[in-house]
């Protein structure tokens, strides 16, 4: 299986999502982040002990945006045309197999990579086990 060419430890400045301004209050709002508009609003106008805005400075650092936790980069495929193209990038991108792809060019895709040493983060996916009877 292949490595990854570095492993940086991944700083994640908050971890908490951000939550709407009275949504525990009201069951009509559900909690997914929205910026609050009023003229009065005490989140908006950052008063101490409100709910936190998110802002630029929460931003994660370029070198370990979007690195998985085995220190890849996620490449989605649909084919094993799609994966010949991380050959020469094998210690950098993973191979992720699309949601729609049939279990039957899974296999496929899984035996290719592992002869092209490339790592699969879903090679189990929507596999059955055969039954020994």
């Amino acid at each position: 299986m292949a490595k990854p060419i570095r492993t940086v430890d991944v700083v994640k400045k908050r971890t908490k999502k951000f939550i709407r301004h009275q949504s525990d209050r009201y069951h009509k709002l559900k909690t997914n982040w929205r910026k609050p508009k009023g003229i009065d609003n005490r989140v908006r106008r950052r008063f101490k002990g409100q709910y936190l805005m998110p802002n630029v400075g929460y931003g994660s650092n370029k070198k370990t945006r979007h690195v998985l936790p085995t220190g890849f980069y996620k490449f989605v495929v649909h084919n094993v045309k799609e994966l010949e193209v991380l050959m020469m990038s094998n210690r950098r991108f993973a191979a992720e197999i699309a949601h729609n792809v049939s279990s039957k060019k899974r296999k496929t895709i899984v035996e290719r990579a592992h002869q092209l040493d490339i790592r699969v983060t879903n090679p189990n996916a929507r596999v059955r086990k055969e039954e020994n009877e």
